[in-house]
C-alpha cells in the first residue's frame, strides 16, 4: 500500500513540475533549480518503488516505504499550497502572467512568502535525498506504466463479472435448501436452518440465490434479509428486519415499540428470513432474538449463514448443511469463465491442461477461482499460465489464512492505482451498500485518479477504476437501481479483511473508544468517537460512518486540528450552523454536508476553499441561500442541491464555475424584486460539461425568454442524461403566458443525448418545433418522458417514433385530446420499447396509443373510451384503475386479450356494478385489490389468488368459494353485508382473513372451524360480529378458538 501511495503522490508531483511551469516560477521566484532538483529525486525514486512493493515482508524495507511516504506527503502540500496562492492571486486581479500559470505558481512579491516557499522546497527534497541515502539494501529500477497495467485500461471493453445469483456448481446445495425451506409438514412454527463454511465458499451467494428464487417468493408470505456481522445488536437486528418487512427505514428507537412493530409485521406469516454471516455464540443473545420471531404462521424458516460450526450447533433447529468445495467441472468452468470474459473460450489443449491445475490448486474455493480466473485474464501466453502455476499461485487449502494469501496474490497485481483505490474502501464497514458515484466523488477528491491524458475526464476514468475492481473480484453483489439508475456494491467479507490489511495504518476505522488510532494514520472513518479523541497529525480524510450529532463546538475543534483534511464527510449529523473558520482547511476537496436538514446558511468563509471539487448539499431542506461568493470556488466540478426545498434561487456568478460538471439543480428567483443577485439561465451558457441530471426550476420568472433560453444553451450540454423542467404559476389560464412558455421552451431544446425529459406547469397549447416535428431526430435517445400540467396542451408530439422509450406518463393535461400519429410509422413500429404507460387527470384523451409490450398500465380519472382501447395488450402484466367515475363494466372483449395480467386494482369507481364475465380469462392473476365500488355486485365474476373488497356493499361472491389456492382474504367498508356463506370452508389455503368496518356482519360461519390453514384473523369496527368473538362469548368464539392455537394471538376484542 505505502508504494502505490507513494507511486500516486509521484506522479502529482511530476504532473505539477512541467517544463512550462519550471520556466514561468524561474521567473517569478527565482528558485527554479530547487523545484527541478525536486523532479529529479522523485522519478529516480518512483523507478524503484515496484521493486520494493514486492518486497512487502521486508521489515527494513517496510519501514524505509513507511518514512518516504511521509515525506513525499509533505512534498505535495507544499505544490499544492503553491497552487492555492496562485488562485487566490488571481481572483484578486493580478497580473495576466499569473492567469498562464494558474495551475500551479503564485506571482505574489511579498518577500516573506517567497523566502517561506523557498525554504520548504529545499526542505522538503533534503528530507527525500537522506531517506533515500540512509536505504542500507539494493532495488532495481522497474517500469511504473508496464504492459500489463496498460492492459487493465482495455478491460472495459471485454470482459463481464459474475452477477449476484449467478452461482456455479451449487445445485445439489440448492435443491437441499429449497427442501427445507418449502417442506410444510413442520411442527414447529418458525424452523431455523444454518449453512456453515469457511469464507470466500459461496455461503452469502447460495442463500442469495434461493432468496430470489420463484417458487420460494411464492411460497412465503414475507422475505425479510439482514446482514448481522459481528455486530450482534438485538434492537439493531430487529430494526433491520422491521425495514425489510416494510421497505423503508426504521427510526424507531424504544425497543418496546419495537417489539410491538415486529409482531405487527411477522404475526399470522409465513415468513422467510435470512440471517447473513452471523458470528453469536452467546446463547442469551440468540435467545433473545428468536423469542421475538416466533409469532410467524406455521411453515416460516429462517436461515443462516456462519463460518462456526458453534453458532449453528447453539441456533439451529434442523441440521446444519455443510458447504463444500466446488466440484471439479464447476471450478474448471467458474475459472474459464473468468479468464476468458467475452472473448472466445480457449481451445488450446495445452492451455486447457494448465487451466485445470490453476483451478485444482485452488481447493474448490469460489473466491479464490474468481480471483484467480480474472488475474489469468491478463495474462495471454501459455508460458505466462505455467509461470504463474509454478511459481506463483500455492496450492490453496480451506483455510482462511491460505484463502487469504490467495486473494493477496491478486491484490499484488493490481497497477497502483487501483491498489490505493480499493485500500481506501477498508473505511467503510463490512456488508456496507457502497454507492458507485460516491466512490468515484472520494477517490477523485483524494487525488487517486491518473489521467493518461488530458481528453479523458477524470470522472470517466474513476468509472473505470470502479468497473476493474468490480470485473477482479475486489467488489461484489453489484446492482442498479431501476428507477434512479444509482449504483451500488458491496466487499465480500474476505476482500474486506484483505481491504484492512494492507492499507495498514494509512486508513483507520475508529467507531469507539476501544483501538488507538496510529499516529501516521491519513484516512479515518469514524462513529461515535469524540473528536478530542483524534491524536493524529496529518489526517486528510474525515468519514462520518453512522448517523452522529456534531456541534458546532465539534466542529470547530475539528478545524483547529486537522488542517490538511483534503475530505469532510458530515453528513446526517444534525449540524445547524457551520463555524466561519472551515476556510482555514484550504486543502479542502470535497465536503460533504447532506441531509442536515436543520442547516440554513453556509457561512461566506466557504468561498476562500478555492481547492474544493464536491460541495454536497442534497436533503438540506431549510437551506435559504448559497453563500453569494460562490463563484469564487472555480475547482468545483459537483455541486449537488437536490431537495433544498428553501432554496429559492442560484447565486449570480455560478456560470463562471468551468470546471463544473454535475449541477443537479437551478432555480430562478420566485420574487425577482427581492433577489437582485440571482442567477439567470444565460449563465448555463458555458457549462458545457454538465453530466448526469439537471432540474431547473420557476421558468416562469424568466424575463427575456428568447434571449435567456437560447444563452442557456441546453442543446451544447452533450452529457447531460436527465432533464426537469419546471414551472411556477398561481395563474395557468393567461393566454400570454402561454405564448411566453412556448417561446422559452422552443429556446431549451437538449442535446440528443438526452435519456429523460420532464415537464411540469408548462402553459403552452402546442409543443416546440423540435418536439413535434422532429423528434426522432431531436431526441433519438429518450428512454423516459413525463409531461405534467401542461394544461393547455391539446395534441401530443409523434411519440411513437421513440424507438427506446420506456417509460410513458402523462398526468393533468385535461385538454389533451391525442397522439399525434406519424404517417411514415406503421401501427406495428409505434412505441415498439414502451413498457410503461401511466395516464392521470386526462378527460379529454380518448385513444391509446398503440403499444404492443406494455408491461404497466395505470389509469386515473381520465375518459372511459380508454378502457375499450385495450385490445390487444397481452404482455399486460399490470393494471389500476383509479377515479373512473362513471365505469359501469369492465369490457369482457378488452379481459380477453390480458392474458399475462398479474395484478389489477381498481379503487374510486362509484358506477361499477360487474366486472364482466371476462374475468376468468386472466388466467395469471395473482392479485385482486378493489376498493370504494359501492354499487359493485361480485357475484358473478371470478378472479384471481389474492382478493381485498373494499367498499361493497352486497354479498360476496359464490365464486370466490372456489379459489382453492386463495391465501389473503381482505372485507372492508362492506356497510350491508350481513354474512359470510357456510361454504367458505372450500378455502383451503386461507391462510389471513380480515374483516373491516363491516357494521351489518351478526356472525361467523360454522365452516370456520374447518380453515385448519388459517393463522390470523383481524377484525375491527364490526361491533356486532365483535361481540360474538369475545373469549367468553358463547356465540361464536368456539368457531375460532383453533387460531389462537395455531398462532397464539388473536386480536383482543376484550
Amino acid at each position: 500500500m505505502a508504494e502505490a501511495v507513494i507511486v500516486s503522490i509521484a506522479g502529482k508531483i511530476t504532473a505539477y513540475l512541467i517544463p512550462e511551469a519550471l520556466e514561468n516560477v524561474g521567473k517569478l521566484w527565482g528558485f527554479k533549480h530547487e523545484l527541478e532538483a525536486l523532479k529529479d529525486t522523485v522519478s529516480t525514486l518512483r523507478a524503484v518503488l515496484r521493486h520494493a512493493e514486492e518486497q512487502y515482508c521486508n521489515l527494513e524495507i517496510q519501514d524505509w516505504l513507511e518514512k518516504l511516504k511521509d515525506a513525499f506527503y509533505d512534498a505535495q502540500d507544499v505544490l499544492e499550497e503553491f497552487n492555492i496562492e496562485a488562485i487566490r492571486q488571481e481572483l484578486r486581479g493580478h497580473s495576466e502572467m499569473i492567469k498562464e500559470v494558474r495551475t500551479f505558481f503564485s506571482s505574489s512579491n511579498q518577500l516573506a512568502f517567497k523566502l517561506k516557499m523557498s525554504y520548504k522546497v529545499r526542505a522538503v527534497r533534503e528530507k527525500i535525498e537522506a531517506i533515500n541515502a540512509g536505504r542500507r539494501f539494493h532495488l532495481d529500477e522497474r517500469p511504473v506504466d508496464s504492459q500489463a497495467e496498460r492492459e487493465w485500461g482495455k478491460r472495459e471493453e471485454t470482459h463481464s463479472f459474475i452477477r449476484e445469483g449467478d452461482i456455479t456448481g451449487r445445485d445439489d446445495d440448492k435443491k437441499i435448501v429449497m427442501k427445507f425451506l418449502l417442506d410444510s409438514n413442520v411442527k414447529e412454527h418458525v424452523s431455523i436452518l444454518p449453512i456453515v463454511g469457511i469464507g470466500g465458499l459461496g455461503k452469502t451467494a447460495l442463500a442469495q440465490c434461493i432468496y430470489n428464487d420463484e417458487m420460494v417468493t411464492k411460497y412465503f408470505d414475507l422475505q425479510m434479509w439482514v446482514c448481522v456481522s459481528n455486530d450482534f445488536d438485538v434492537k439493531k437486528i430487529v430494526k433491520n428486519i422491521i425495514a425489510c418487512a416494510k421497505k423503508k427505514e426504521q427510526t424507531e428507537v424504544i425497543m418496546e415499540h419495537l417489539q410491538s412493530e415486529l409482531r405487527g409485521e411477522i404475526d399470522g406469516k409465513r415468513y422467510l428470513l435470512v440471517l447473513d454471516d452471523l458470528w453469536n455464540v452467546d446463547q442469551e443473545k440468540w435467545l433473545s432474538l428468536k423469542t421475538l420471531l416466533v409469532g410467524g404462521a406455521r411453515g416460516s424458516k429462517i436461515l443462516i449463514t456462519t463460518r462456526l460450526p458453534l453458532v449453528a450447533e447453539i441456533i439451529g433447529t434442523a441440521l446444519p448443511h455443510f458447504l463444500g468445495g466446488l466440484s471439479e467441472k464447476a471450478y474448471v468452468d467458474l475459472l474459464m469463465k473468468m479468464a476468458c470474459g467475452k472473448r472466445e473460450e480457449i481451445q488450446d489443449p495445452e492451455m486447457l491442461a494448465i487451466a485445470k491445475e490453476i483451478a485444482r490448486k485452488c481447493s474448490g474455493v469460489p473466491l479464490v477461482v474468481q480471483t484467480v480466473g480474472s488475474l489469468l485474464f491478463f495474462k495471454k501466453t501459455e508460458f505466462e499460465w505455467l509461470h504463474f502455476k509454478d511459481y506463483e499461485l500455492p496450492d490453496v487449502s480451506q483455510r482462511e489464512d491460505h484463502i487469504k494469501y490467495a486473494l493477496r496474490l491478486s491484490y499484488d497485481h493490481l497497477p497502483s492505482h487501483l491498489k490505493q483505490c480499493f485500500a481506501f474502501c477498508s473505511l467503510f464497514p463490512k456488508s456496507y451498500e457502497m454507492r458507485k458515484q460516491t466512490l468515484v466523488n472520494l477517490w477523485m477528491a483524494e487525488g487517486f485518479i491518473q489521467p493518461p491524458n488530458r481528453i479523458q475526464h477524470l470522472e470517466d476514468i474513476a468509472h473505470g477504476y470502479f468497473m476493474n475492481l468490480l470485473w477482479s473480484n475486489f467488489f461484489q453483489d453489484f446492482k442498479k437501481d431501476p428507477y434512479t439508475n444509482e449504483e451500488t456494491c458491496k466487499m465480500h467479507d474476505l476482500m474486506h479483511d484483505l481491504a484492512c490489511l494492507v492499507a495498514m495504518n494509512e486508513c483507520w476505522v475508529a467507531w469507539d473508544d476501544t483501538k488507538s488510532i496510529h499516529e501516521r494514520t491519513r484516512h479515518i472513518s469514524v462513529g461515535d468517537l469524540p473528536i478530542s479523541r483524534l491524536k493524529v497529525r496529518s489526517l486528510r480524510t474525515f468519514l462520518s460512518a453512522m448517523p452522529q450529532q456534531r456541534s458546532e463546538g465539534d466542529l470547530c475543534q475539528l478545524m483547529q486540528s486537522f488542517k490538511r483534511l483534503h475530505i469532510l464527510d458530515l453528513h446526517d449529523t444534525y449540524v445547524k450552523k457551520v463555524p466561519t473558520s472551515i476556510c482555514r482547511l484550504k486543502y479542502l476537496t470535497y465536503l460533504d454536508l447532506s441531509r442536515n436538514w436543520a442547516l440554513k446558511r453556509l457561512p461566506n468563509s466557504i468561498t476562500r476553499l478555492q481547492n474544493l471539487q464536491t460541495l454536497n448539499l442534497y436533503g438540506c431542506h431549510y437551506l435559504e441561500e448559497l453563500p453569494r461568493g460562490i463563484k469564487k470556488l472555480v475547482n468545483l466540478w459537483n455541486l449537488d442541491i437536490g431537495a433544498c426545498w428553501e432554496l429559492s434561487y442560484v447565486p449570480r456568478g455560478l456560470g463562471q464555475l468551468s470546471s463544473l460538471h454535475r449541477l443537479t439543480r437551478f432555480s430562478l428567483p420566485r420574487e425577482k424584486a427581492l433577489t437582485k443577485n440571482y442567477c439567470g439561465l444565460g449563465e448555463l451558457n458555458g457549462l458545457n460539461n454538465i453530466r448526469g441530471s439537471l432540474c431547473i426550476e420557476n421558468l416562469g420568472s424568466a424575463i427575456n425568454v428568447v434571449e435567456e433560453s437560447r444563452a442557456a444553451n441546453l442543446i451544447g450540454k452533450h452529457s447531460l442524461e436527465s432533464l426537469e423542467l419546471h414551472w411556477s404559476y398561481l395563474r395557468a389560464d393567461d393566454v400570454m403566458i402561454g405564448d411566453r412558455d412556448e417561446a422559452l421552451l422552443d429556446g431549451l431544446q437538449p442535446h440528443s443525448n438526452l435519456q429523460k425529459l420532464k415537464i411540469t406547469n408548462y402553459t403552452g397549447e402546442i409543443f416546440p418545433r423540435w418536439m413535434m416535428d422532429n423528434l426522432i431526430f431531436s431526441l433519438p435517445n429518450l428512454v423516459e418522458l413525463c409531461l405534467e400540467h401542461c394544461r393547455r396542451c391539446k395534441q401530443l408530439p409523434p411519440l411513437g417514433q421513440l424507438r427506446h422509450l420506456k417509460t410513458l406518463k402523462i398526468n393533468h393535461l385535461t385538454e389533451l385530446e391525442c397522439i399525434k400519429s406519424d404517417h411514415s410509422f406503421t401501427l406495428t413500429a409505434s412505441f415498439p420499447s414502451l413498457v410503461t404507460l401511466s395516464i392521470e387527470y386526462c378527460e379529454k384523451l380518448e385513444v391509446l396509443p398503440r403499444t404492443p409490450n406494455l408491461e404497466d398500465l395505470v389509469l386515473i380519472e381520465s375518459n372511459l373510451a380508454l378502457i375499450n382501447h385495450m385490445l390487444g395488450l397481452n404482455k399486460l402484466k399490470r393494471l389500476g384503475i383509479w377515479s373512473m367515475e362513471f365505469l359501469e363494466c369492465l369490457p369482457e372483449n378488452c379481459l380477453k386479450s390480458l392474458t399475462s395480467l398479474e395484478s389489477l386494482h381498481i379503487s374510486g369507481c362509484p358506477w361499477l356494478t360487474s366486472l364482466s364475465l371476462g374475468m376468468q380469462h386472466l388466467s395469471s392473476l395473482r392479485h385482486l385489490s378493489i376498493g370504494d365500488c359501492e354499487k359493485l355486485d361480485l357475484s358473478k365474476d371470478e378472479s384471481g389468488n389474492f382478493l381485498d373488497f373494499h367498499g361493497l356493499q352486497t354479498s360476496i361472491p359464490q365464486w370466490l368459494l372456489q379459489l382453492g389456492n386463495l391465501k389473503h382474504l381482505k372485507i372492508s367498508e362492506c356497510i350491508n353485508l350481513k354474512a359470510i356463506s357456510e361454504q367458505i370452508e372450500a378455502l383451503q389455503s386461507l391462510r389471513q382473513l380480515e374483516i373491516f368496518d363491516c357494521p351489518s356482519l351478526t356472525s361467523l360461519p360454522e365452516g370456520m372451524r374447518k380453515l385448519t390453514s388459517l393463522t390470523r384473523l383481524r377484525i375491527f369496527r364490526c361491533p356486532k360480529l365483535e361481540e360474538r368473538c369475545k373469549r367468553d362469548a358463547v356465540e361464536d368464539w368456539y368457531k375460532i378458538a383453533h387460531i389462537l392455537n395455531l398462532t397464539h394471538e388473536l386480536d383482543d376484542f376484550d
